[in-house]
């Protein structure tokens, strides 16, 4: 029976034809920690343990999967957003780390506040609002999406967690939710990779997550920045804050069409690579 290290080694190498070297070495980690149910700790300290065949019969499926491009986080049925262990489907964008750090901004910016009403536009797998929820509890959680397969996904991850989220089907550009008051934050990670921008995304991207959770008109890159500032303009409290992750590119515009429509203190904040990756804004409410 082979040992733990040589898997480990094994499929790091053929993972190699797809990926470089050291993702390679860090998909093939995950994926057997996932099959035998290790930690990266038991994994380390198990290496020169045998493996029974029974306990592998899934990796020749997977290892196919993962060779033809196919996400990890899709071959295994999970991935990893600020402590959650989140179901993901090809139905659902998978979740990145700038979104985790999205999540981060408010919940340090809204810690302490009471009674929260939070709305997450284009939900996905409900990262944003289970993660929301469950750092500043009391929150009421509205979240709402265009597909109703991803929200089916939703809905099981936030059993899971045993959080409360009102999940709405509502398409965003046509309909605004429905709400049992105003908002203090109005949340999105909308889609904003440009049209012109497919032959630069990786095969494992293009090929597998949903393209309406990811592109917007070459024409029109802030539809959705627009879109969900004006219904913020009346569905915000007055003091609400609005919190977007957004296209790098267009971090000028977004913030000034933020001014154009009259929210105040709009800031680009930088993420952990110094990239402006997420916009904040506060709404001072109508003027009379």
């Amino acid at each position: 029976m082979p040992t733990l290290r040589q898997l480990t080694l094994d499929l790091t190498t053929a993972l190699q034809d797809v990926y470089p070297p050291e993702e390679a070495a860090a998909i093939a980690g995950q994926v057997l920690e996932h099959l035998l149910h290790l930690t990266p700790l038991q994994r380390s300290m198990r290496a020169r343990e045998e493996v029974a065949e029974a306990d592998l019969a899934d990796l020749p499926n997977v290892r196919a999967r993962l060779l033809r491009h196919e996400p990890l986080q899709y071959v295994l049925g999970v991935a990893h957003f600020a402590g959650l262990e989140l179901e993901v489907t090809p139905a659902t964008l998978i979740p990145r780390p700038e979104t985790e750090e999205l999540v981060a901004l408010i919940v340090q910016e809204q810690r302490g506040r009471a009674g929260l009403r939070m709305l997450d536009v284009g939900t996905g797998s409900g990262c944003i609002p289970l993660a929301l929820a469950l750092a500043l509890p009391g929150s009421q959680l509205t979240a709402v999406d265009v597909s109703a397969e991803a929200l089916a996904v939703a809905r099981r991850n936030a059993h899971k967690y045993s959080v409360a989220v009102d999940f709405q089907l509502v398409d965003i550009l046509q309909e605004a939710p429905a709400l049992s008051g105003p908002l203090d934050v109005l949340v999105s990670n909308p889609p904003y990779v440009l049209e012109n921008e497919r032959p630069l995304m990786r095969p494992n991207v293009l090929g597998y997550e949903p393209g309406t959770a990811l592109f917007v008109p070459d024409h029109d890159p802030l539809l959705f920045y627009r879109r969900i500032a004006r219904l913020g303009q009346t569905l915000l409290a007055a003091g609400g804050n609005l919190y977007f992750e957004i296209n790098e590119q267009f971090a000028r515009e977004t913030l000034e069409l933020l001014h154009q429509l009259g929210y105040t203190g709009a800031a680009a904040q930088l993420d952990i690579f110094g990239k402006a990756r997420m916009v904040r804004a506060a709404w001072p409410g109508r003027q009379p």
